[in-house]
């Protein structure tokens, strides 16, 4: 081999271990940032899910319904020609109580789980935050969780 084609190679496999350190660096870039750090994320959720309870406990029927999902609202409002607002309130969701250090949350990519004293809330991450998907959920032996208020 002559010492050309040995340097030829050589450039090539410092290239190409350049392109995959690059391409790993950047994979873990995405990992981390892509949908946000799980700290702020799930703490986001928790927070999402007091400002919804918040909302009910103090009687903002309309505040509580800005903080469900697109499809869970619409699902609610049909329940009532008047819409969410009069609607919700006769879906007698559950009254959670506690700090929101008292929230635990499990949050997986854009889902969420937070558990309450006294309610289970599913949340979904939209382009302007945490919404609720489901509400007034309690849980069944090997089935899905059974919510008060859901999408369709």
């Amino acid at each position: 081999m002559s010492p050309v084609a040995g340097l030829a190679g050589s450039r090539r496999r410092r290239a190409l271990r350049a392109c995959c350190s690059a391409v790993a660096a950047a994979a873990f870039v995405l990992a981390i940032s892509g949908c946000g750090a799980p700290g702020p994320r799930k703490a986001d959720a928790v927070l999402a899910a007091r400002n919804f309870q918040t909302a009910l406990n103090g009687g903002s029927f309309g505040r509580a319904c800005a903080l469900l999902a697109p499809e869970t609202r619409q699902e609610v409002a049909a329940a009532d020609a008047d819409g969410c607002v009069q609607a919700l309130p006769q879906e007698h969701l559950p009254v959670a109580s506690g700090a929101v250090a008292d929230a635990v949350a499990e949050v997986y990519g854009r889902q969420a789980m937070v558990r309450l004293s006294g309610d289970t809330l599913f949340l979904s991450q939209f382009g302007k935050g945490w919404k609720v998907v489901a509400a007034g959920c309690t849980p069944r032996p090997d089935l899905p969780f059974d919510c008060q208020v859901k999408g369709g």
